[in-house]
């Protein structure tokens, strides 16, 4: 077994060097197992990261700080390392004119603002839609036009714009109606709205059939047909989208002579927006989207938006935002408007100038969060409950009656995370008999176009989403079929997505290493997310010290190496997984490497840093 002794790195360079080292030798090896772990306590074998590093250069060519060799390890190429190490709109954001119907949308709000049109902006009701709503209404204020707002009721209404909704606006005056992150499925109620005689413009990112609804305009780089240059950004959330939309609208302005007399708006001052909701949707982080977040959280830091500003508040944050609270604090409470209470409240708050109305919000927010968590831990437990029954499906999908469709999605990314398997909740409604699903998915595995196919044949009532999540109805008498059928399409691209799953680690550590100094050099490669994963270490040899149950179901840890160094850990929902029940009862007195997140817990009165664990093996 080839194996290097960890280091006591309190030098980020020097760690990140000697881990260059460890992978230069590892990949030597063809993926050889990281210290000889090919099946940890989670059943996963451990690797090195890969990415485009040049593992057969010399020895001195690898002094680069850690940040360098962080971004060489997510396949970032040599002469890209300075534009990715500060991802900035100017080094990423591609001109909006590529975009399908990008110039026909633009032209057609450019109209209403010049004719003074009344305009409704059509959201949804989870982040991304509240913000991509927010967005536009903003643009549309600084441009000195004011806009409406419909947010569908999630029980009453269900997702998507209704063709009822529609005309109902067109009625009460609207002449344009904007929806965003929803629409590109949309085909009855657009036709009702073509048919009332409104216009519609589409903003999306969901999936698109080959067929598109009608619409004065379609923006959504996954349009079927849309230029390479689109569909290389079909990563983007919807309100990446209407950023881009939001250019094209003040450039068409421009040509038209509008700011010769006013100002142009700052559209940088809406990238908090921009990154809030991409976070929070769970896009991509890598491309556009890294300098979106990158750029929205300096936007963020300054809190000139007062509904943002009184969420941060009302999220207990005593810093400026990270991107981890975009997902964790943040996010959460616009989403339980949409949940749980009111489906407007994310929008309001988002756009609100009144301080005090915004600290109403986003205490009301808060205290929805709370009653969604309750709710939340309701059906996961029933949820789970079923899953004995699922042992041999490639893919889990659970219902029941009575399960508030309103956290299904939550359970379903808590199961999926649980199983490693893409899993749908149902909730079923006992007076129609229909249920409302959500899905999650793993890397590799298309739920959204499974969905979309599903529906085609007939499955389900209505279905969509993307490759990661995705929703639907369906007749409750069809699910046992619709499991069979999703089953037989999919279970080939799970068990291989499942064989391919490692853990892929940047950086070894003896416990002396792990400093809130690495944790910031780190921290600096970021901003993080799905497509553009944070980094992980390996820290050991260790022993256990200590090890108890807190919260719900995470298990704490407090561990010693051989440097004499000791470190906290903890593991979150894990006390019940097969890792968990190992490291409380079957690890003291053994040797063990464990595998997580280096983070920093600032809640004393001095910053330490702390291990997020992820997986554990024996060193012994």
């Amino acid at each position: 077994m080839l194996s290097f002794p960890a280091v006591d790195c309190q030098s980020p360079t020097l760690c990140g060097f000697i881990a260059m080292l460890y992978r230069k030798a590892m990949t030597s090896r063809l993926k050889v197992p990281v210290f000889g772990v090919s099946q940890s306590l989670s059943g996963k074998a451990w690797h090195w990261r890969g990415g485009n590093m040049d593992v057969g250069s010399e020895v001195a060519s690898l002094e680069n700080d850690i940040v360098t060799q962080l971004l060489l390890s997510r396949g970032v190429a040599q002469e890209d390392i300075e534009l990715q190490r500060n991802p900035t709109l100017r080094g990423f954001l591609p001109d909006p004119s590529e975009f399908k119907d990008m110039d026909a949308a633009a032209e057609r709000i450019a109209q209403a603002v010049l004719g003074n049109e009344a305009t409704t902006v059509y959201g949804d009701y989870d982040v991304d839609g509240a913000t991509s709503a927010a967005l536009l209404i903003r643009l549309l204020r600084m441009l000195g036009h004011d806009a409406r707002y419909y947010i569908p009721d999630r029980l009453l209404e269900g997702y998507g714009p209704s063709g009822e909704a529609l005309v109902q606006l067109a009625e009460a005056g609207s002449s344009l109606i904007v929806t965003v992150d929803c629409g590109a499925m949309a085909y009855d109620a657009l036709a009702q709205a073509h048919d009332a005689g409104v216009d519609v413009i589409v903003v999306d990112h969901h999936k698109c059939a080959a067929e598109l609804p009608i619409a004065a305009a379609l923006v959504n780089p996954n349009r079927l047909d849309e230029s390479a240059i689109g569909a290389a950004h079909g990563h983007l959330a919807a309100v990446g989208v209407a950023f881009l939309l939001a250019i094209a609208v003040v450039r068409t302005l421009r040509n038209q002579g509008y700011f010769a007399e006013r100002a142009e708006p700052d559209l940088l001052s809406l990238l908090d927006l921009v990154a809030l909701g991409t976070v929070a949707d769970v896009a991509a982080l890598h491309g556009l989207n890294r300098a979106f977040v990158a750029q929205g959280l300096k936007i963020m830091s300054r809190r000139d938006n007062v509904g943002m500003s009184a969420l941060i508040d009302a999220s207990r944050l005593k810093r400026a935002p990270a991107c981890s609270d975009l997902g964790f604090a943040l996010g959460p409470r616009i989403n339980a408007g949409g949940r749980v209470g009111e489906s407007t409240l994310g929008v309001r708050l988002l756009t609100t100038e009144d301080p005090d109305e915004a600290a109403s919000i986003a205490s009301q927010l808060s205290t929805l969060n709370e009653e969604r968590r309750a709710i939340e831990a309701s059906v996961q437990e029933a949820a789970e409950a079923q899953l004995a029954q699922q042992h041999n499906r490639s893919v889990i999908i659970v219902s029941g009656k009575g399960w508030h469709p309103g956290v299904i999605g939550i359970v379903a990314g808590r199961i999926k995370e649980k199983t490693g398997k893409p899993t749908l909740v149902i909730a079923i409604d006992d007076e129609n008999g229909q249920g409302k699903g959500s899905g999650r998915s793993i890397s590799g595995v298309d739920l959204g176009a499974a969905i979309i196919a599903a529906r085609e044949t007939g499955l389900l009532v209505a279905g969509g989403g993307h490759a990661m999540a995705a929703g639907l109805t369906i007749d409750e008498g069809q699910i046992g079929a619709f499991a069979d059928w999703l089953e037989q399409r999919l279970a080939k691209a799970v068990g291989m997505a499942m064989q391919e799953q490692v853990v892929q680690l940047d950086l070894a550590l003896a416990p002396g290493g792990l400093t809130p100094s690495l944790v910031e050099a780190m921290d600096s490669a970021g901003p993080f997310g799905v497509g553009w994963p944070g980094p992980r270490v390996a820290i050991g040899p260790v022993r256990l010290v200590k090890a108890d149950v807190v919260g719900t179901d995470h298990l704490r840890l407090i561990l010693t190496g051989r440097d004499g160094k000791s470190f906290k850990a903890i593991a979150f929902r894990a006390a019940e997984s097969s890792m968990g029940q190992a490291l409380l009862h079957g690890a003291q007195g053994r040797s063990l490497w464990l595998a997580g997140r280096a983070k920093i817990d600032d809640w004393g009165a001095r910053p330490q840093a702390e291990l997020h664990l992820e997986d554990a093996a024996w060193a012994d």
